[in-house]
């Protein structure tokens, strides 16, 4: 995925087509953006184009409507080259009302298309969005294309013949919408009248008035084409290697992984979750993959959700939870229970902004330090950090393989742009992956005797389904007996286990770390984790091409870290390490390995920017 929109902007004198284009349509919670974003994504993804989008939440369930506080978004960056973000500024800015429009338009590029229904700009609404006179008409626009137009009215026109009340008709403007776009970049409509007949199996009449109203935008772009400043966009297919392609997002990659972790590990899986944004969409896709002996628990709350995880690995299946930062400090004293009991365990964490309460539907990087360090005592655990929605699948499985043959609890990082963001995914072959079967302790292991703490050559006791015949043990919280497992809680038995449990974790295998995009050594490397992959990479690209020496490193396992990052990172004159925190693996970085890690930190809710980037490359090297 990757490159973004090119500076040639949807301009009726444009002389040439751009290679890629950023799109945003914003409206009211109500409005359907999501879904006409996530219907004009499917499109996209049939018409062959590489993507990435990123789905804008308002916090409140449901805040009054027209007012700046209820705006959803949707931004797709699409085009016939490879993508790697939702892209900076859009070229094209949809405002289904004033609210959406102010809170949205300062994004836009220079000379970018705005297109608004004018049938919501009332003095109203106006004054909802904090507007003293009406942008349309004052000349604030001055310096974008404005295509301003009633699509209320045109909506409630195209599906007049379907006797529907005007509420009822006005829930078709976002299709009326979809079909302007459909027009304005060559898509076809068929497949989203298939899915509007299923969608509305049971009412066909509704599928006929949005299909109407779908075709009718399709139509008026043809028009609009005629007679003002909109022209039509073709973006041929991106080249990409032969196989099964679908479009997914990072909530179904993780859930997609984590069943294919349980087949290779020859388990069931228990997911005990309890609903928190952005992680519950995990919860909604595992509960429709019960013929993949997928048993889901949606429980009373994120204590209950991680002991009955934990209480199913002990039963002999891979245990799986999922939260955000507030359920996962929630979730902290059972963490170090599976961490004691030294029972394997996945621990999901999609990252949200906070502390507490914080920013719910927007996005950030803030866990790592509850992710590495946060819990009681020294418990040790591995985490995995995915960078991208495909690449959670990746990820989920790497997470499920640690913890059965590590016989520890594991987490995965995310965040909600991952979380919530679509990207197309090359299908794998299943027969491509090594299966990790699990092998029970049948019998004793010790002669006549029973050592349930026994540990192999990677440091993991045998992993014993209760009721096994001779084989009960204790387990529990409270510190064991080297071996036996008995309690025990001397002074030098503790450091002995604790020691065993550290080093168990850091013996844990991880691959070593790449170069992404660059050198081994020069004068920057900037290292990131997580979702920052996208805008670091293309930042990284664009200076190489200006002759800059800059390296882009990439971390997938937070903890342990790769064996060789300390000699690679020392190669460098300076390293600047970009996140969406104030500066919590750089302080890792510093920790480990000495080295000065300078920090860029954003923590507005809001991905970085390819441009935020460059900036910081540019003054690095300076």
């Amino acid at each position: 995925m990757a490159t973004q929109a090119a500076d040639e902007t949807l301009r009726a004198d444009s002389p040439q087509q751009p290679d890629a284009v950023v799109v945003r349509f914003a409206g009211d919670s109500g409005d359907g953006m999501q879904l006409t974003g996530g219907q004009f994504t499917l499109s996209t993804a049939l018409a062959g184009n590489d993507l990435a989008t990123f789905p804008d939440f308002p916090a409140e369930i449901r805040a009054p409507q027209g007012t700046l506080f209820g705006v959803s978004a949707f931004q797709i960056n699409f085009g016939s080259t490879e993508i790697d973000t939702a892209g900076d500024a859009p070229d094209v800015l949809v405002a289904m009302n004033p609210a959406a429009l102010k809170t949205n338009v300062e994004a836009l590029k220079p000379g970018g298309l705005i297109i608004a229904d004018t049938g919501e700009f009332s003095k109203r609404n106006l004054e909802k969005a904090k507007y003293d006179t009406n942008p349309i008409d004052d000349g604030s626009l001055a310096k974008w294309q404005v295509l301003a137009f009633d699509i209320s009215a045109q909506t409630i026109e195209a599906v007049k013949p379907f006797g529907l009340g005007t509420k009822d008709a006005l829930r078709c403007k976002n299709m009326w919408t979809l079909g302007l776009a459909l027009w304005m970049f060559d898509r076809p409509r068929e497949p989203i009248h298939q899915w509007l007949r299923a969608k509305f199996r049971s009412k066909p009449e509704l599928a006929d008035a949005n299909i109407a109203a779908l075709d009718a935008g399709h139509a008026y772009g043809e028009t609009a084409e005629l007679a003002g400043p909109l022209r039509q966009t073709h973006l041929p297919p991106v080249p990409s290697e032969p196989g099964l392609y679908r479009t997914i997002t990072g909530a179904e990659a993780v859930s997609l992984g984590l069943v294919a972790g349980a087949q290779l590990a020859d388990l069931p899986m228990f997911f005990g979750g309890y609903p928190i944004t952005p992680a519950s969409a995990i919860l909604h896709h595992l509960a429709r993959l019960k013929e993949y002996h997928v048993t889901t628990f949606q429980a009373e709350d994120e204590i209950a959700a991680i002991c009955a995880a934990i209480g199913a690995s002990y039963a002999g299946q891979l245990g799986v939870t999922s939260s955000s930062g507030p359920g996962i400090a929630l979730k902290g004293e059972a963490m170090g229970l599976a961490i004691m009991t030294e029972l394997p365990l996945v621990i999901v964490n999609s990252q949200r902004g906070g502390p507490s309460t914080g920013l719910p539907t927007k996005t950030e990087q803030s866990d790592l330090y509850q992710a590495v360090y946060g819990r009681n005592g020294d418990a040790p655990m591995p985490v995995i950090a995915a960078r991208s929605p495909s690449d959670a699948f990746e990820c989920a499985i790497e997470a499920c393989r640690i913890a059965v043959q590590y016989m520890t609890p594991v987490m995965l990082l995310t965040d909600g742009y991952i979380a919530n963001a679509a990207e197309p995914w090359k299908v794998p072959d299943p027969a491509s992956y090594a299966p990790f079967p699990v092998q029970f302790l049948a019998a004793r292991n010790d002669g006549e005797n029973l050592l349930p703490y026994k540990r192999d050559n990677k440091g993991a006791r045998p992993w014993i389904r209760p009721g096994t015949p001779g084989l009960m043990h204790r387990i529990g919280g409270i510190e064991k007996a080297l071996g036996t497992g008995n309690l025990d809680y001397s002074p030098a038995n503790h450091q002995a286990m604790t020691d065993a449990r550290q080093n168990k974790v850091l013996g844990v295998a991880v691959p070593d770390q790449e170069v992404c995009l660059g050198e081994a050594g020069g004068k920057l490397a900037v290292v990131g984790w997580g979702s920052t992959y996208g805008p670091i990479h293309q930042a990284v690209r664009r200076a190489r091409a200006k002759g800059m020496d800059v390296s882009h490193i990439h971390v997938r396992h937070i903890w342990p870290l790769p064996a060789n990052l300390g000699d690679l990172l020392r190669g460098f004159d300076r390293v600047l390490v970009p996140e969406m925190n104030t500066g919590q693996f750089k302080t890792v970085l510093r920790d480990q390995y000495l080295v000065d890690a300078q920090p860029l930190n954003k923590v507005s809710g809001q991905p970085f920017t390819i441009a935020e980037l460059e900036a910081a490359i540019e003054g690095a090297l300076g």
